[in-house]
């Protein structure tokens, strides 16, 4: 059985103002559109801890800075292609 990967988006103050409102409806999108519900675990975090590199999203153990919902695509696309 294949572990899932978990995905960690920040819903901070500064990075859910930011953009992660936004990002979260993307990927929650992109996990539907591709039927990747079963085999992924999102949820939301309160803070990782250094906010001016925010909007801020962990996947598995790799941190993510400054994303938007252009480049939460790209890696989207790269964390399951």
């Amino acid at each position: 059985m294949k572990e899932k990967v978990v995905i960690q988006i920040c819903m901070g103050s500064s990075c859910f103002s930011r953009g992660n409102n936004k990002t979260l409806k993307v990927i929650q999108h992109y996990l539907k559109e591709h039927g990747l519900e079963g085999d992924v675990v999102l949820k939301g975090n309160h803070c990782f801890g250094d906010c001016s590199k925010g909007p801020v999203v962990k996947i598995n153990e790799r941190l993510y800075e400054n994303i938007n919902s252009d480049n939460i695509l790209e890696i989207l696309e790269h964390t399951f292609n």
